[in-house]
């Protein structure tokens, strides 16, 4: 089991949220790195994995218009993909990831060219979220490990919108609730 995917699943169910998942050069790890966890079923809406171009307008509301211009390796298609997953799923917080996995280069991007990206409620008054985030990664290495880089730094990322939503003495308290995980 991945730690992150625990931590996660743990401040999820702390929360009361809910996650949705979008998936392109990933294929579905993330959701399986999630759904290893027990307990996921609580916070965990779903997947969709849309590896082809087009099921990413067509399933997650991708602007077809930037897929065009751009390829679906780009950082606002990550960015739309995320808000898309979260809205079609009906989760409090959407994560996606979109790439260059490789054997070879794809729209005009180079191999280990990431865009991992977390859409969350906006929250007043924090620094977190705000809606979306987006994080380009420039992965080395074989196709499987830079598929497994995307999962690591996906979770990551929403790990880090999370835990920033939970400072001080209000996280003491719930790892005190929780029996200190």
């Amino acid at each position: 089991m991945n730690p992150r995917a625990t931590e996660l699943v743990r401040l999820l169910t702390v929360n009361g949220e809910t996650l949705a998942v979008a998936e392109s050069l990933t294929g579905g790890l993330v959701a399986a790195e999630i759904t290893s966890v027990p307990g996921a079923s609580q916070v965990f809406r779903g997947s969709v994995t849309a590896y082809a171009t087009e099921l990413k307008h067509r399933l997650l509301g991708v602007d077809a218009g930037l897929l065009e211009r751009s390829g679906a390796v780009d950082p606002q298609v990550a960015a739309q993909m995320a808000a898309g997953v979260r809205e079609a799923l009906g989760a409090d917080w959407g994560i996606a990831t979109t790439g260059v996995a490789g054997p070879d280069p794809q729209d005009g991007q180079p191999v280990g060219t990431v865009y991992v990206a977390v859409d969350g409620p906006l929250r007043q008054g924090s620094p977190s979220a705000s809606g979306g985030k987006v994080e380009a990664l420039r992965l080395n290495g074989g196709r499987a490990e830079i598929r497994m880089e995307s999962v690591r730094s996906v979770l990551a990322l929403l790990l880090a919108e999370l835990a920033g939503e939970q400072t001080g003495n209000e996280r003491a308290q719930d790892t005190e609730r929780n029996g200190g995980f």
